[in-house]
C-alpha cells in the first residue's frame, strides 16, 4: 500500500487536499484507479495517494461510494489553491518591493545629503567665503590650530577684527601655534591684543596640520589631494568633527600658554624646544627646506640650529650629528623632560 499522509481523507466539501510535494501515485493506486474507472465506482478504503491527488470523490447520493475523477479535473482542482497561494505570495512580494522602493528613495536622498557632510573646497576665494560664513555663524566656541610659525601681518590684520567681534558675541576662542611664533613680533603683538580680551593662546613644539573648528559642528582641514593652500575640506559629519576636536584638545593639554613680552626676546622654551624639533626632523631625513616649512621658520634659522647642535656635540657632518644626537638621547622624551626640569 501507499504511504499514508497526515490527512489522507477527502475533505468534507469534496475538494481534494493540496498534496505534498513528495506525493506520487503508487502501483497499487494506479491499479485501484483503473478498477474504479472500469466499474464506474468503488467502495472501501482507497490508496491514500488517490485521495491526496483528488482522483476519487464521494458519490453525491452515496457518500460511502467513491467515483473516479478525470485527471485534468483533479489537476485543476489541485492547482487552484496552489495558484492562489502563488498569487498571494506574488502580491506580498510586490508589496514588499513597493515599500522598499519608497525606503530606497529616502535612503538615497539621505545619503546624498550626508555626502555634503564632507565637501572639498577649491580656490582661495571659495575657501575664504566658507570660513567667513562658518565664523559668522559661530555662537559658542572656536578652536583653531595654525602651524608654520609666525603668520603674515596682513592675515593678522584681517583676523583681529573677527576675533574681537566673536568675543562680543560671547564665543570662547582657543588658538594653538607652534613655538616659533614666540620669535615673531607681529604674531606676538596679535596674541597680546586678543589675550587681553579673553582669547586663549598656547604653543607646542610638535608638528601638526591646520585645523579650524566652529561650535564643534563644522571643521576645516587641508586637502592633501590638491595644491597647497588652494584646496580644503569642510566637514560637518558629527563623528569626524568630534574626533578632530579631541585631537586638538589633546594637543592643547600638552601646549604652553603664551606670555607676551614687549621686547620679543626668544624665550628659553622657544630655543630649546625648537632646536630639538629641528634635530628630530633632521634625524627623520627631512631637508633644511622641508624642516623650515614644517616648523614655520627660515632655512637660515634651521641651518643655525643644526650648526649650534653640531658645535655642542662636536659633529663634522649631518650624518654624524644624527648619530651623536641619537647616542646622547637628546630626542628621548624622558631626557627632554629632565632638561626642562633643570631649566636647560
Amino acid at each position: 500500500m501507499c504511504s499514508t499522509p497526515d490527512k489522507p481523507d477527502i475533505p468534507l466539501d469534496g475538494s481534494p487536499a493540496v498534496p505534498s510535494l513528495h506525493t506520487k501515485v503508487c502501483p497499487e493506486g494506479l491499479a485501484y484507479y483503473e478498477a474504479a474507472l472500469a466499474a464506474g465506482s468503488v467502495q472501501g478504503e482507497a490508496p491514500s495517494c488517490l485521495a491526496a491527488l483528488g482522483l476519487l470523490a464521494p458519490a453525491v447520493d452515496a457518500p460511502d461510494t467513491l467515483v473516479p475523477v478525470p485527471p485534468d479535473v483533479a489537476a485543476a482542482a489541485l492547482a487552484h489553491p496552489v495558484e492562489r497561494a502563488i498569487m498571494e505570495q506574488q502580491q506580498s512580494l510586490n508589496a514588499m518591493r513597493t515599500a522598499m522602493s519608497q525606503v530606497e528613495n529616502v535612503y538615497r536622498s539621505t545619503r546624498r545629503e550626508t555626502s555634503v557632510a564632507v565637501q572639498r573646497l577649491y580656490g582661495p576665494t571659495v575657501i575664504s567665503a566658507a570660513l567667513e560664513e562658518a565664523a559668522q555663524s559661530c555662537m559658542t566656541e572656536s578652536l583653531t590650530a595654525h602651524p608654520g610659525g609666525g603668520r603674515p601681518a596682513e592675515i593678522l590684520t584681517e583676523a583681529l577684527p573677527r576675533a574681537l567681534e566673536a568675543r562680543d558675541r560671547g564665543v570662547a576662542q582657543r588658538t594653538l601655534y607652534q613655538h616659533t611664533v614666540r620669535a615673531h613680533g607681529p604674531t606676538l603683538d596679535y596674541i597680546r591684543r586678543v589675550t587681553e580680551v579673553g582669547v586663549e593662546v598656547r604653543t607646542i613644539d610638535e608638528v601638526f596640520e591646520r585645523l579650524i573648528i566652529y561650535d564643534r559642528s563644522v571643521a576645516f582641514i587641508p586637502d592633501n589631494q590638491g595644491a597647497r593652500h588652494m584646496s580644503a575640506v569642510m566637514i560637518r559629519d558629527p563623528g569626524i568633527v568630534h574626533y578632530l576636536a579631541s585631537v586638538l584638545e589633546h594637543a592643547w593639554e600638552r601646549a604652553e600658554p603664551v606670555t607676551y613680552r614687549s621686547d620679543h626676546q626668544r624665550p628659553e622654551l622657544l630655543t630649546e624646544a625648537t632646536r630639538l624639533n629641528v634635530l628630530r626632523l633632521m634625524v627623520d631625513g627631512y631637508t633644511d627646506a622641508a624642516i623650515a616649512s614644517r616648523l614655520g621658520m627660515s632655512v637660515r634659522t634651521v641651518a643655525a640650529h643644526i650648526k649650534k647642535a653640531s658645535d655642542l656635540l662636536g659633529s663634522n657632518s649631518r650624518a654624524q650629528l644624527a648619530y651623536l644626537t641619537a647616542r646622547a638621547g637628546l630626542l628621548d622624551p624622558a631626557s627632554a623632560g629632565d632638561r626642562a626640569a633643570d631649566g636647560a
